[in-house]
């Protein structure tokens, strides 16, 4: 590293677990982010500030005046963007050593399995149970560690997916939650704060990851209820019979 480097992470150097050696590898990184919103929007922010070398990031929306209160990588001036464009205009401009790979479309199974093989971690950070499916099958099928989390009103959870080595998503929901009658976004709301505390979750779980540092939160879902103040943790196990890593963990 040279000096402004140095500088820069000087914070994160003096970390246990990081040190020189551990920054440098953070440089070498290259992190897809899927879903530039609430929780990406933090997400990226830590990772980006962290050091890590290389960004993609997937998103296939535009910035809406709804999406403010939360998705602080957008402001007033994006209305009508796309997020992955102000989202790498924000991030360069916090660091601008990063490289951010945007991609403006919307995944099928065969294009995140491709994305997922080209990087060393994903961070799932979506707003619907099908991308979380397709996300976790993908990084299963390439061999790529996974991040994820949701965030709903006031409470979030989330977990880590090492493929060969833990459970995945669909260990933990078999099947597709049936979403008729269940609240959402719209009807019960986020606070902005919620998806930026899971957010950043996200992004200290991807550190670690990366670094091969600390205990992962892979095979414990992190449950945080901001209501009452509350964090909670589930072990659960793979599930022999699952189909997506049944036959390959």
């Amino acid at each position: 590293m040279n000096e402004e480097q140095r500088e820069r992470f000087e914070r994160n150097i003096r970390l246990q677990g990081v040190g020189e050696g551990g920054q440098e590898r953070l440089g070498a990184a290259r992190v897809l982010v899927v879903g530039a919103g609430g929780l990406g929007s933090a997400a990226c922010f830590y990772l980006a500030a962290a050091g890590v070398g290389t960004l993609g990031i997937v998103d296939g929306d535009t910035v809406a005046l709804s999406n403010l209160n939360r998705q602080i990588l957008h402001t007033t001036a994006d209305l009508g963007r796309p997020k992955v464009e102000s989202a790498a205009e924000r991030l360069t401009a916090l660091n601008p050593a990063l490289r951010v790979e945007p991609y403006r479309e919307w995944l099928t199974l065969e294009r995140a399995t491709e994305l997922a093989a080209g990087y060393d971690l994903v961070v799932e950070c979506s707003d619907t149970f099908e991308t979380k499916f397709l996300v976790n099958a993908a990084c299963v099928r390439s061999g790529t560690p996974l991040v994820w989390a949701s965030v709903l009103a006031w409470e979030g959870q989330m977990s880590v997916m090492l493929p060969g080595r833990s459970p995945c998503y669909r260990c933990l929901f078999p099947t597709q939650p049936r979403l008729e009658g269940a609240p959402t976004s719209r009807q019960v709301g986020i606070l902005g704060a919620a998806a930026g505390v899971m957010g950043a979750l996200e992004a200290v779980e991807a550190v670690k990851v990366l670094l091969g540092a600390g205990s992962s939160l892979a095979g414990r879902l992190l449950v945080w209820d901001g209501w009452s103040g509350h964090f909670d943790e589930i072990a659960f196990a793979a599930r022999p019979g699952c189909p997506v890593c049944g036959e390959r963990g």
